[in-house]
């Protein structure tokens, strides 16, 4: 399923410009920065058991934490990960570029991020280009566009199995998890997505 509000004459136009200009860049240069929740109690989705018989699966209910994952999303790479309690807001999406994100930054790098709020703020846009960078926020109601979408699927779907109950293990649980993307994949995520390699 995907967002009816992509019918409305101004996403669509946007999404077109959009399709037109994602060929013209060099998939080295791209830089896909988002972030996702995680919780303490994550289980899996699905699983096997012999037919006629329940799959039981334990999680905490009703005290569960709540934290959220950034990262850069490169053609080869997963860069600037970050792992804080709690959700995103202004000051610390802020604090993540900033102490982060920009020391991972080189110039003709072109930096691609969603809609986001926090994403949007004066000294967030103004910290980006002081890098030598471009900034790219991506049309709205277009997660298609952003590969990240399919890594954080991947991340999920692996936390899920961990089953880390505590903040400590579901950070090493994501530390763990991030060798298990390959450059290949990285670039399979770009190429998903309509980024020219």
């Amino acid at each position: 399923m995907v967002a009816g509000e992509r019918d409305r004459p101004d996403v669509a136009r946007r999404r077109a410009q959009w399709t037109k200009y994602q060929g013209r860049v060099e998939a080295e240069r791209l830089v896909f920065i988002d972030e996702t929740w995680t919780r303490t109690d994550m289980a899996p989705l699905r699983g096997w058991a012999p037919r006629g018989q329940r799959l039981p699966a334990k999680v905490p209910h009703g005290r569960w934490k709540t934290m959220t994952f950034l990262a850069a999303l490169r053609h080869d790479r997963i860069d600037a990960p970050w792992f804080i309690e709690g959700p995103i807001d202004g000051a610390s999406f802020r604090a993540y570029v900033e102490k982060v994100l920009l020391p991972t930054l080189r110039p003709g790098d072109v930096v691609v991020m969603d809609n986001l709020g926090s994403h949007k703020g004066k000294v967030v846009r103004q910290l980006i280009r002081s890098a030598g960078t471009k900034l790219f926020f991506l049309p709205k109601y277009s997660p298609d566009l952003n590969p990240i979408e399919q890594l954080f699927a991947k991340l999920k779907h692996l936390l899920r199995k961990a089953a880390a109950r505590t903040v400590d293990t579901v950070c090493t649980a994501i530390a763990e998890v991030l060798d298990a993307f390959t450059p290949e994949e990285c670039a399979n995520y770009l190429r998903n997505s309509g980024y020219r390699s």
